[in-house]
């Protein structure tokens, strides 16, 4: 199994496909896995870098807490390892604030960026709505239960019902490949510490000059789609997709669209 040495961590990756190198950057908990189904398109097109973050998946779990430019910096690393000095960077959900850190402190390595399901922090973005939020935050009961109400609702209204099959192939994965509490406790802190003004990265994207697509699904309760129209006002050169049939995990949900998107963006 492939490793790398970066920022003085192992962090397990995949490299698929050839061409332009395009790095794609996982959300809080998750490793590989999420990007399985966008995976067979984008890499018909571009060299497709995949990782687990540290805290997850097979990569080294360090003590935390963790912040967005450790994990940019870890992402750097492993582009060093690849030699990669440059590449397309995605983002998605946390991955997104881990996209925009590297943006800002080392605008040398981002060639085109997108920002996936994600915010700029501070007290101005838009935030969880409260059905979301319940739900996630309800521990209560089964928790193959809590598990199935998490995709619900943080997937398009009526997904589960129309693909149960990925439900299913969903709910398997988390059974064989649990969250490490500790990990997860330390990735969190990377959203937490960017809720203060002063921490954010909202007055920071002005100085971001790689071309971005902000990318959200429609029906995201997680992060709402009305952070697409924060970001891309702040950011001096960016255009803003949104799958009308997604919600925040739409690498899951509509990996197709998202990669017609994303080709579009790149030139592809």
């Amino acid at each position: 199994m492939p490793f790398a040495r970066a920022n003085g961590i192992a962090l397990y990756y995949e490299v698929h496909g050839r061409g332009e190198p395009l790095v794609l950057i996982a959300g809080i908990g998750y490793d590989v896995w999420m990007w399985h189904r966008m995976l067979p398109g984008l890499a018909r097109r571009f060299q497709v870098v995949v990782f687990d973050n540290r805290g997850a998946g097979q990569s080294d779990k360090p003590p935390g807490a963790y912040s967005a430019g450790l994990l940019a910096a870890d992402t750097a690393g492993l582009m060093d390892a690849l030699g990669l000095p440059r590449a397309h960077i995605l983002g998605h959900s946390m991955g997104g604030f881990v996209a925009q850190a590297l943006a800002i402190h080392h605008p040398e390595r981002v060639d085109r960026l997108i920002l996936a399901a994600t915010n700029f922090g501070g007290p101005r973005h838009v935030p969880i709505t409260p059905e979301a939020m319940a739900v996630l935050t309800d521990v209560r009961g089964d928790p193959v239960e809590r598990l199935r109400r998490g995709i619900a609702v943080s997937c398009a209204p009526g997904f589960a019902e129309r693909d149960p099959a990925l439900v299913e192939a969903w709910v398997s994965y988390r059974a064989g490949h649990p969250i490490d509490p500790a990990g997860y406790q330390a990735q969190l802190a990377v959203g937490l510490s960017l809720l203060p003004e002063a921490a954010s990265f909202e007055g920071k994207l002005a100085a971001v000059r790689s071309p971005a697509l902000v990318l959200f699904g429609a029906h995201d309760r997680v992060v709402p789609a009305g952070n697409a129209d924060l970001l891309a006002a702040r950011l001096p050169d960016a255009r803003v997709a949104i799958l009308p049939d997604a919600g925040h995990f739409f690498p899951l949900e509509t990996p197709e669209e998202a990669n017609k998107a994303i080709m579009e963006f790149l030139g592809g």
